[in-house]
């Protein structure tokens, strides 16, 4: 599998990368739970953090003229563990400058067919608006929040919890109702790609040029697993610096770890971030998918419980 990659940006002249896996900064994502690490140099004390993603240190590089860029890595979030959780993980991330929205879903098709090819034959892929999907599979505009509306569709669907876990806040229930009642359906024996997610649910996305309350966010699924996540890349540091700062403050309400924005990220965009766009894909869960596999502890060698 990672030759067929390799192999795949190699004819396409993108260039392999490294960046690292310690880093000063980390995400701000309320989502997601980091692991932290005390450097010590005497008589120096920092705190370090296990990147969540290489994609802050990869913009950093693209800004400087790198051109479009891959990674294969090591990516760590803590607090997840389970059939499709490991918290030490394989990515892959790439970066296409020039490339819009619909160009990279075009290449991600290429690559997942192509990686696919000879192990087991996908049906022709399938794209959807977000907006389209999720009207589809429950009646909810997910671009108009009705509190009432989304209540009664817990509740009606045997998802009671789902009032007291996700409150007033719009995205957490998109979420919720979307792992829930959505994606299961999605990518029966072919790739699947939602695109065109709520605009509050994509910090690193830029608003869709068409339509405000959207971003130009992809997400891909293959027999109901997200495989990966991708943006047509915010360039602007002032809106990233806002962003950054609402996920600070929704932090702190929910008295979730602390953590600081990436200066040197909002360096780089202030700089100039070429036009580009960038998705993420865990290749654990791809191995998984190719080998047929039932959890993900099936294709790595030591899983957290053994590491």
């Amino acid at each position: 599998m990672l030759a067929d990659i390799r192999r795949f940006f190699a004819e396409r002249s993108v260039l392999e990368v490294e960046t690292p896996l310690l880093s000063h900064g980390i995400g701000t994502d309320p989502q997601l739970e980091f692991f932290t690490t005390e450097y010590r140099l005497p008589p120096l004390q920092q705190t370090l953090f296990l990147q969540t993603s290489p994609e802050f240190a990869m913009k950093r590089l693209l800004a400087a003229g790198s051109g479009s860029i891959y990674q294969i890595c090591k990516a760590f979030r803590n607090g997840e563990s389970g059939r499709f959780h490991n918290p030490e993980f394989t990515m892959l991330e790439w970066y296409r400058v020039g490339f819009k929205l619909p160009q990279l879903m075009d290449e991600v098709a290429d690559l997942i067919g192509g990686v696919f090819n000879g192990h087991r034959s996908l049906q022709t892929t399938q794209r959807f608006s977000y907006q389209e999907i999720f009207l589809s599979f429950t009646g909810l505009d997910p671009l108009a929040f009705s509190y009432q509306d989304y209540c009664a569709f817990a509740l009606d669907n045997q998802l009671p919890e789902a009032v007291d876990i996700c409150g007033h806040d719009h995205a957490i229930w998109l979420d919720f109702i979307f792992s829930h009642k959505v994606q299961p359906h999605l990518g029966e024996n072919t790739l699947c790609m939602v695109y065109g997610y709520p605009a509050c649910q994509s910090s690193l996305a830029r608003i869709n040029e068409h339509n405000s309350l959207v971003t130009d966010r992809v997400e891909l699924f293959i027999n109901g697993i997200e495989l990966g996540n991708g943006f047509y890349e915010l360039a602007d540091a002032q809106e990233q610096v806002r962003r950054f700062d609402e996920e600070l403050s929704i932090r702190e309400q929910r008295k979730l770890p602390v953590t600081v924005k990436d200066r040197h990220l909002i360096a780089a965009l202030e700089s100039g971030l070429p036009e580009c766009s960038g998705i993420a894909i865990g290749l654990d869960r791809l191995l998984m998918l190719l080998s047929d596999s039932p959890a993900i502890d099936d294709v790595l060698g030591f899983p957290i419980d053994r590491a």
